[in-house]
């Protein structure tokens, strides 16, 4: 091979492949819609502990994604390599929020999206999303539910305090009940029928209860 052959390489050939403006203008574009995605996380995050790193992730894989996709779409030969190569991949970060897989699927999509020429269809797919994420996420239900842990001694304490429970309160239901060594433990999932949770005081202070707490429950539920 002569020094003719080097240079007169596929691999040169391919620097011009790909135009510097479409280059830019696909990089400006997923960097865009990233930090929208962003913002559509940090505002619908519901979570114990939020992360800023997980945000600039996805602001990150639209971009890498939208890079990728452009490289492929310029050269089938590559495109095959890339399918090989991307295989053998492996994530192991654990996501601990269910809503996070959306946001990082739609990163992915967006950036595929958009390297393919489909600009129209990221953006404003991108917007009606998030739009949609920020209705139902931030959307608060009729009623909160929240955990009553009761600790008394006596069925009849049990039993009187459980009927005031249930007239203070919108629902209540038992979830569990255990005994030991005279005292009973229960947990109640109540809905109340207002702000005012001065009640749990009046429970506590009942003859044979000797702790009432009421937790905030933003679990799953039905109902």
């Amino acid at each position: 091979m002569t020094v003719n052959d080097i240079f007169k390489s596929d691999f040169l050939e391919n620097i011009s492949a790909v135009s510097i403006l479409d280059m830019a203008l696909t990089l400006a574009l997923a960097f865009g819609i990233g930090i929208f995605i962003f913002f559509i996380y940090k505002k619908t995050y519901k979570g114990v502990m939020y992360s800023s790193s997980f945000g600039v992730t996805l602001v990150a894989l639209t971009m890498i994604t939208s890079q990728v996709i452009l490289a492929v779409t310029s050269n089938v030969v590559l495109s095959l390599g890339m399918v090989g190569a991307l295989s053998i991949v492996r994530f192991r970060t654990a996501i601990k929020e269910p809503l996070d897989i959306a946001f990082l699927f739609w990163s992915i999509a967006a950036g595929i999206i958009l390297a393919a020429g489909m600009i129209p269809l990221a953006v404003i797919g991108s917007v009606i999303i998030g739009l949609i994420l920020l209705f139902f996420v931030n959307k608060k239900p009729h009623k909160n539910p929240f955990i009553i842990v009761l600790t008394c001694s006596g069925r009849e304490a049990e039993a009187s305090a459980m009927k005031f429970i249930q007239e203070q309160t919108e629902r209540c239901v038992v979830k569990s009940k255990s005994a030991r060594d005279g005292l009973v433990e229960l947990n109640m999932e109540v809905r109340l029928k207002s702000d005012d949770t001065d009640f749990i005081n009046t429970v506590s202070s009942m003859d044979g209860v000797s702790s009432a707490a009421l937790v905030s429950y933003n679990g799953d539920y039905m109902g």
